[in-house]
């Protein structure tokens, strides 16, 4: 299912995270982003948010239920992967021939912040991260916004 209120830049979307739906998200990113006029995030929200869906496909259990929020609010992206399995995702330091465990790492060095947060009852978790949205885009005459307490953004939940 995809939303969008009417009010803001905000579009949701809610699947199972299989492989075979991963990349239809990635196309629906793709083009809310490009609808919105912020081309030059595509490539990385698009990568980054595949590397969150990949964890939760591999690390969630049989439920693999999540929701994918793009929120354009005045100056920045925030991309958020929401799911219902209570388990924290750890940045971890991988080896050279590793050959998993560099997701979190990856989306780190792609965005300005990220984070998670349990939701509320610790029925799973939130997994965001922002971008910055480009100067002058159509973010701009937005109203501003306050973000939730430590840099984190406000997401419903």
């Amino acid at each position: 299912m995809i939303s969008h209120p009417s009010s803001s830049r905000h579009c949701a979307v809610e699947f199972q995270a299989l492989p075979s739906r991963i990349g239809q998200v990635r196309r629906i990113i793709s083009s809310q982003l490009h609808s919105w006029k912020v081309d030059p995030l595509i490539d990385s929200a698009a990568l980054a948010v595949t590397e969150l869906l990949a964890n939760v496909h591999r690390h969630t259990g049989p439920d693999k239920h999540c929701t994918v929020e793009l929120v354009l609010l005045w100056d920045r992206l925030t991309v958020s992967v929401r799911d219902h399995d209570p388990r924290l995702p750890e940045l971890r330091t991988s080896g050279t021939w590793a050959t998993s465990g560099r997701g979190l790492a990856l989306v780190a060095a792609l965005s300005t912040s990220w984070g998670v947060r349990v939701q509320r009852g610790g029925r799973g978790k939130v997994v965001w991260f922002t971008l910055p949205a480009p100067v002058g885009g159509p973010a701009a005459g937005a109203a501003p916004t306050r973000a939730a307490g430590r840099g984190e953004p406000e997401l419903t939940g």
